[in-house]
């Protein structure tokens, strides 16, 4: 059985690590004349346990400067040439990067420990080790990482000072209110993780432990659980993270079934340093995977763009920028942001955002913001009814998402304040998170 598995995982790898060397190739052909320099190493992690990695380095270094220095660790389940297309496009704009394989899965050593305190002294051995045998400037470090990786890198900047900036893509703050929300266990998140886990890696007896008391429902080990997650949190050492004053870059999709946004947003509002949140349409990880395999992303785009600034000092206004970036599932690249909206559409055109369908999420985010001040509408469109009727927009307020509200006084002829009807492929996008966003809209964002 242990024979079969391994063959399975060996052949798995191999086309995995194909697939996506072949993305590399393919996205990154027209600079193949100065390629940066690839190397396959082994890293001694914190108790001994090998940690396979790849280093790429700029193609013009020639150990006469430093470079700052990028740590990828990889996905869950993923294989070490996992970031390679990134790695290869950072290197081009003078990083070097590090990407490792966690411990746990394919040929690294170990145990998968989810994020545990091995994982956390993982990555500041795989630091110590660049800077050590890497072109790496000790005082500008970043972290990024897709899913599992988003995660790791958050735990790791809250216990490792020496990191300057963080790109979480798709990944988690709070692992409990990720997968045991309001006290329910997401069985099919989990059963995910786990399937995959076993798949590609070896889960240590603890883990086997709580993957079995999480299917069972076991509630007289809920607090062990908890606890276990909380460990595994960086929602939990958010205090530590804002005094080592890392810029933290949250991505993640609106749909993500495996680490909801709403846990993103929560946690966003607790950073007190360099913060930025985007919410794309999709489900776990898809906004970025096209970009692992070499393809434009703008998820890896902004990523990119916020190490040139945290780590380059590169004046490239996204420090200016809204904190909050959302992309909707409208048609074109639309953009809202919590002082307005971008729509690509023509130039001098604009127009009122829609309301939202009537659910019971739109009816919680009008029953929050009815007790919000007026700013708080106008910081949030794409969440609140539109003042379409004339005599409601000249009273300066939202007329309400149900037709038929009374006017304000003072309305021509008493007219009935009732919005009109949106164009279908005008619709806005709507989702439960909206109602987080309108409570939270006048606090301090």
């Amino acid at each position: 059985m242990r024979t079969g598995r391994n063959g399975l995982r060996a052949s798995t790898v191999g086309a995995v690590a194909t697939a996506l060397i072949a993305g590399m190739v393919v996205g990154l052909a027209p600079a193949a004349q100065a390629a940066p320099s690839v190397r396959f190493v082994d890293i001694s992690g914190a108790d001994g346990t090998v940690l396979k990695a790849n280093v790429v380095t700029p193609a013009d270094a020639d150990g006469s400067r430093t470079y700052p220095l990028v740590v990828l660790p990889t996905s869950w389940g993923f294989p070490q040439v996992e970031y390679l297309a990134q790695a290869r496009k950072l290197a081009d704009s003078g990083y070097v990067v590090l990407s490792y394989n966690v411990r746990g899965f394919w040929q690294s050593g170990g145990e998968i420990e989810v994020a545990g305190p091995p994982d956390t002294a993982d990555a500041s051995k795989v630091i110590d080790w660049a800077l050590a045998n890497t072109p790496a400037d000790e005082a500008h470090i970043g972290m990024a990482g897709v899913s599992y990786g988003a995660g790791i890198s958050l735990l790791a900047a809250a216990h490792d000072k020496r990191i300057k900036a963080v790109a979480a893509l798709s990944g988690w703050a709070d692992l409990i209110g990720s997968i045991y929300s309001g006290r329910t266990q997401h069985v099919q998140a989990g059963a995910v993780l786990d399937g995959v886990g076993a798949l590609t890696g070896r889960e240590s007896p603890e883990l086997r432990q709580i993957f079995d008391r999480f299917y069972a429902g076991d509630l007289t080990h809920e607090q062990e659980m908890i606890d276990w997650g909380r460990k595994r949190s960086a929602a939990t050492y958010v205090d530590r993270l804002n005094r080592n004053g890392a810029a933290v870059l949250l991505a993640n999709a609106w749909g993500d079934t495996v680490f909801p946004a709403n846990q993103y947003a929560d946690f966003y509002q607790k950073l007190t340093g360099p913060k930025r949140l985007e919410l794309r349409p999709g489900d776990h990880a898809t906004a970025e995977l096209p970009g692992l395999f070499g393809l434009p992303n703008d998820v890896w785009t902004d990523t990119g763009r916020w190490f040139d600034h945290y780590l380059k000092g590169a004046d490239n206004g996204i420090d200016r920028e809204q904190p909050v970036q959302l992309k909707s599932r409208s048609a074109g690249d639309t953009r809202a942001t919590r002082t307005g909206s971008r729509s690509a559409r023509p130039a001098g055109r604009s127009r009122s955002p829609v309301p939202p369908p009537s659910t019971a999420a739109s009816t919680r985010a009008r029953t929050a913001a009815s007790s919000s001040s007026p700013a708080s509408w106008t910081r949030w469109p794409s969440c609140r009814p539109s003042p379409r009727s004339r005599c409601c927009r000249a009273a300066g307020r939202p007329s309400g998402s149900r037709s038929g509200t009374p006017p304000p006084s003072g309305c021509a002829a008493r007219r009935r304040c009732t919005p009109r009807s949106p164009r279908p492929r005008r619709a806005a996008p709507w989702s439960p998170i909206c109602t987080t966003w309108v409570r939270s809209a006048s606090a301090s964002w």
